[in-house]
């Protein structure tokens, strides 16, 4: 065979070997194309009953938002920004949004600190960790309306709690739980961290499960002492945890209806009425569904805005 021959071959190969792989590319992507038109087919049904049940009247909602619809009448007129304007300049729902960020932030500090305390606690080894992980998480497993009545119950001028504090001597300083406005408010915020702590409490013992511990044997042998480890070790390392704990509990405070309204139903004199309370009595009560769509239309620029901060804000910090 002569160098030409060689030469020769050598080309044909290479030009039969571009070939091939571009034969191979057509192919590949044919069938991620195929895949993906198999894949969207399936999706119709599903995007189909999505639109039908979330988006058209998620839509049609937000255009009722500029009217003055009753809820009832099939008439109703276009009065343009009007309920949106009442929002920002009635005192009414300006004291229902201030009630609203109060309780979400709140709600998320006390029930992020004794959820990380409660998670600190048991996940150090105690004999009886489980046994406390289960009693600690039992009140989330209840619903709502049976939290609050409860609370209800024992917060009454003669209920449980008032009794205890007459038994110890404590009587004359037993406040008006349900009938003082701060303590109304207090009362709220005591419930839902009392239900909700242990749900916080599994997401931080999942983050603490999560750590190596050589790391903090590491810091142990290198003198810092328990403070200095958690701070330095176990909490920046708890920064998963946290942010979805901290997502969960603003959504959820901005969002909170059902205990407000069975416990105290935004009184006394309103003191405890939040925009979910407000929207309600607005459309339910008052016939006025305009207005009550338009603030659920603010009430979820709201939540979304604090997610998007709060994420924004984990993302910079990690």
């Amino acid at each position: 065979m002569t160098l030409v021959d060689i030469e020769g071959s050598t080309d044909s190969d290479v030009v039969t070997g571009s070939a091939a792989r571009q034969a191979d590319g057509s192919r590949r992507r044919f069938v991620g194309v195929a895949q993906s038109r198999s894949l969207l087919v399936l999706a119709i049904p599903a995007l189909i009953f999505y639109g039908f049940a979330v988006l058209v009247p998620s839509i049609r909602g937000a255009v009722l938002a500029f009217t003055n619809w009753d809820g009832l009448s099939r008439n109703y007129d276009f009065i343009g920004l009007d309920n949106f304007v009442r929002i920002f300049t009635s005192q009414s729902s300006l004291d229902a949004l201030r009630m609203t960020l109060i309780f979400a932030i709140a709600v998320t500090i006390l029930q992020n600190g004794i959820g990380l305390l409660l998670a600190l606690g048991v996940n150090s080894g105690l004999k009886s960790q489980n046994f406390l992980r289960v009693l600690f998480f039992a009140p989330v497993v209840i619903t709502p309306v049976v939290v609050a009545y409860l609370w209800k119950f024992l917060l009454t001028p003669n209920g449980a709690v008032n009794t205890v504090l007459d038994a110890v001597g404590l009587g004359a300083l037993a406040p008006s739980w349900l009938g003082d406005p701060f303590w109304a408010a207090a009362s709220v915020v005591m419930m839902i961290v009392w239900q909700h702590a242990g749900y916080s409490m599994v997401i931080y013992i999942a983050g603490l499960q999560s750590i190596p511990q050589e790391i903090n044997e590491a810091a142990a042998v290198d003198g810092a002492g328990s403070w200095r480890r958690f701070w330095s070790v176990t909490w920046p390392l708890l920064a998963p945890a946290t942010a979805i704990n901290i997502m969960l509990t603003i959504i959820g405070g901005l969002k909170m209806f059902t205990e407000v309204f069975v416990l105290t139903a935004g009184g006394p004199g309103g003191s405890t009425e939040t925009m979910s309370t407000l929207l309600y009595k607005s459309a339910f009560q008052f016939n006025e569904f305009g207005y009550g769509i338009a603030l659920a239309l603010v009430l979820a620029i709201v939540v979304v805005f604090f997610s998007v901060a709060q994420q924004r804000m984990s993302r910079k910090g990690s």
